[in-house]
């Protein structure tokens, strides 16, 4: 129980910031990790019977991360065997230490592997999910129109796939040199991924009467998950907007508002600017109320291509 309970750490927050604080800003990482767990519904418009299917694989995924991920955790921090040695490792990194000490070398490598196997797939999850969104907001006049196109040799939209690929290489050129730019980074990432996950939910709490639900809905639980679903947004996203690294010096500072206000800026500015004169909304789900088709009714939007009510994709 010992693991569990006590803290141990270098002098900094853990000595001049009460538990709670460094607790608080301890789930960063954790937070950014599970960020990805909404990937089945940005590839819904490719998917059948997708008013069920994908938000079952967002809840599949949450509940298959929880589960596992906090058992890794668990075995983790019950294989250290020095804390000290662990933290001032040469390898600069304390997961792989860890591995070093209980496996050795050659084990080492090979658990490693596996991980940065993970890691790679993550990103390339988070890159299918991201070029899909490109792509549906190119056809909704989000972004340029020449992003929505798909590749007839790999039926892809390879170019919102470079696009992500070197948006992606860009925001990341930063961390290569320092760690506080790199949990400003994530700390970013993980605030707007959140925002955008908390506005429509937000919207469907307060105007509840005009929203429509779907199949696949919590019934009378809905209004109680969604204001704590709000809350939570809310709280993680002033909480990851703290320092956390002691003491705080301009090389050290949480960036993280600054980056998070411009892009409020931009994107509230170019919206009231230009956007709102030619943004409308998803063309496909415009194109289907028009056409009088129930797109919450599985299957409905495949039938409806078969006879011609609205364009194939």
């Amino acid at each position: 129980m010992d693991l569990l309970s006590d803290g141990t750490g270098t002098p900094g927050w853990a000595t001049t910031a009460s538990p709670a604080y460094v607790a608080c800003i301890g789930i960063l990482m954790s937070q950014y990790t599970i960020t990805g767990f909404d990937a089945s519904a940005h590839l819904s418009e490719e998917t059948r019977n997708a008013s069920w299917s994908a938000p079952l694989g967002v809840l599949t995924s949450i509940i298959c991360s929880s589960v596992f991920g906090f058992f890794l955790i668990l075995c983790l921090l019950f294989s250290i065997q020095d804390f000290d040695s662990t933290i001032a490792s040469t390898v600069g990194q304390p997961v792989l230490q860890i591995l070093l000490d209980i496996f050795s070398e050659d084990g080492a490598i090979v658990l490693f592997t596996l991980v940065i196997i993970c890691v790679w797939h993550c990103g390339l999850f988070s890159m299918t999910s991201n070029s899909r969104m490109m792509f549906a907001f190119s056809r909704d006049h989000g972004i340029p129109r020449w992003f929505h196109y798909v590749d007839a040799r790999f039926h892809a939209p390879v170019r919102t796939i470079w696009l992500a690929a070197a948006l992606a290489f860009i925001l990341a050129l930063p961390s290569l040199g320092s760690s506080v730019a790199f949990a400003a980074a994530t700390s970013i990432a993980t605030i707007a991924l959140y925002v955008s996950y908390g506005l429509p939910i937000l919207i469907g709490l307060i105007w509840h009467k005009n929203f429509k639900k779907g199949p696949f809905n919590l019934g009378v639980f809905s209004r109680p998950v969604a204001l704590v679903a709000c809350l939570w947004i809310g709280f993680i996203s002033i909480i990851f907007c703290l320092p956390n690294v002691d003491p705080v010096t301009s090389q050290t500072l949480n960036y993280t508002p600054v980056a998070v206000g411009i892009v409020a800026v931009w994107t509230f500015g170019s919206w009231y600017l230009f956007a709102r004169k030619y943004f409308t909304g998803p063309i496909r789900q415009i194109q289907a109320e028009e056409a009088g088709v129930d797109i919450d009714e599985p299957g409905a939007l495949e039938r409806a291509e078969i006879e011609g009510k609205i364009d194939r994709m």
